[in-house]
């Protein structure tokens, strides 16, 4: 196997869920990598798609489960939503169907939210409506997106995901379920903003000097982890530890430029390089 884009590789982009750890159980040898990827000249960040947490909370769970972690090493989906509505819909109002801790991502860029914590608001019709991986869903947050969708709201999705993979086999629905409710109540697709959406690869090369081509995402789905990669012209590796098999490998149109076992194993072939 000829490994060249990986040792050719500066910045490694890890998903979570499925890749390093499942709930709070951590894979064999995913907190030796990163700790070992300073001594072999590569800089790392995690890169998730769920907005439900902000990205100071994955900092402290990451720690909490050994990870080395700072706040250069964090990059969520939510993030990138509020850089975007920054930049695509500045001063927009905003009404977000989402968790309290994406409503304070939002809120420390700025972004002009009718609603509170809890998804309550007077407003009647908004520019623009926000939907996360909500695992504080409730009804009336549902009612008011459908309103305002109905009434001409942009519509804009932190994440495409079908389902958040959880432990003995369970899944709980992600961003993506809901946002195909939304959609059949009101006719309205949502713009993704995260993976596989390139925009979040695009955003970290410029954000640390690195081009797309000597960055590498590494991830347990095709659709997302391994998608963003190709749609942005960077490496990708995908580990067979979280949702998808070889066989949905193999019925796959587009491979992985690598299909690991596991991030050990990835650790493995790059102490070599």
């Amino acid at each position: 196997m000829d490994y060249t884009k990986l040792k050719n590789t500066k910045l490694f982009l890890f998903d979570m869920d499925g890749t390093l750890y499942l709930g709070d159980n951590v894979y064999e040898g995913a907190i030796e990598l990163m700790e070992d990827l300073p001594r072999l000249g590569k800089k790392y960040i995690y890169l998730t798609n769920n907005s439900s947490r902000a990205g100071e909370d994955y900092i402290t769970r990451l720690q909490r489960l050994g990870f080395p972690c700072e706040r250069e090493n964090v990059f969520t989906s939510g993030m990138a939503t509020g850089m975007y509505l920054n930049q695509r819909h500045p001063g927009a109002s905003v009404y977000l169907a989402g968790t309290k801790a994406f409503y304070r991502e939002l809120k420390s860029y700025g972004v002009n939210l009718v609603n509170d914590e809890l998804g309550h608001t007077e407003s009647d019709t908004v520019d623009v409506v926000v939907q996360g991986f909500d695992t504080e869903l409730v009804y009336e947050k549902l009612d008011k997106a459908c309103h305002f969708l109905r009434r001409g709201a942009t519509f804009i999705a932190a994440n495409p995901d079908w389902v958040c993979p959880m432990p003995h086999d369970e899944v709980l629905p992600d961003c993506g379920s809901i946002c195909a409710l939304l959609t059949a109540s009101s006719g309205v697709q949502p713009n993704y903003i995260g993976k596989p959406n390139r925009n979040m690869i695009d955003v970290i090369a410029e954000m640390t000097g690195i081009p797309n081509e000597q960055i590498c995402a590494v991830g347990d789905r095709l659709y997302t982890d391994i998608a963003v990669a190709q749609n942005a012209g960077s490496v990708s590796v995908l580990v067979l530890s979280g949702e998808t098999d070889q066989a949905m490998v193999d019925a796959a149109e587009r491979k992985p430029d690598f299909v690991l076992k596991d991030v050990h194993e990835l650790h493995e072939i790059l102490k070599t390089l």
